[in-house]
């Protein structure tokens, strides 16, 4: 899978896809990572990507030519057909384990990460395919959302996990929030480890946990809870 990321920062993107998980997914192939300065895509002899908007109004707004020549580029040199273009907004469906599951099989993923007040309205009616938020509050632009998605993407494809790294019992699995772990020692400031978890006894173990996942569902997120659990 290759994801195209572009922005008006690509340093940032750097150093966390040289870090840990994301990095050896990079090495072995399982993702490609391609960055893009839109700053190099500007007509302005100044490189200069923001204008007032029109109709008045505080900030700047990121202007069409450069994201869209760095659109083009993109798709142009990869060969890309009907790419799913991603725009990072407050203003977007809010993210989840099911649009990660989504988007894991694609073979190309374009992110495009505003600053300022945004982008010029038309660059969305041209090019974006999906509008996606991270939560509602807002962030000085969309590289750190981009970053959510590449990673919560990435984990969901093949290779790009080990085994004792896999994704098949986290949190959202089945709309339930993930059980309690622990590890040794067996007690801690004179809390013991659960009895079920030392007996060697994997259906009461898997049952357990079931029941934890469940219990801590409804307790923090009981949207999720009504949507897998009877009341």
């Amino acid at each position: 899978m290759r994801f195209h990321i572009m922005t008006l920062f690509p340093d940032i993107f750097n150093s966390y896809m040289n870090e840990s998980i994301m990095k050896r997914a990079v090495d072995k192939g399982s993702i490609e990572v391609y960055i893009y300065n839109i700053r190099d895509f500007s007509n302005n002899k100044h490189k200069k990507v923001d204008d007032y908007p029109f109709g008045g109004g505080a900030g700047m707004l990121m202007t069409p030519q450069p994201i869209y020549d760095a659109y083009m580029h993109i798709v142009n040199t990869h060969d890309i057909k009907n790419p799913r273009v991603i725009y990072l907004t407050p203003k977007g469906k809010v993210h989840s384990q099911e649009i990660a599951q989504e988007m894991s099989v694609c073979d190309d993923v374009i992110l495009l990460c505003g600053h300022y007040e945004g982008i010029d309205q038309r660059i969305i009616d041209l090019i974006v395919t999906d509008e996606i938020s991270i939560g509602d509050y807002v962030l000085t632009g969309g590289e750190l959302p981009a970053l959510i998605l590449i990673d919560s993407i990435s984990r969901l494809i093949p290779g790009v996990l080990s085994q004792n790294e896999s994704f098949e019992e986290e949190s959202f699995k089945d709309n339930l929030l993930e059980y309690p772990h622990y590890t040794r020692p067996r007690e801690f400031m004179g809390m013991k480890v659960p009895d079920v978890l030392l007996s060697g006894n994997h259906k009461k173990i898997e049952q357990w946990r079931y029941d934890e996942s469940v219990k801590v569902t409804k307790e923090r997120r009981p949207d999720l809870y009504k949507k897998t659990c009877k009341k």
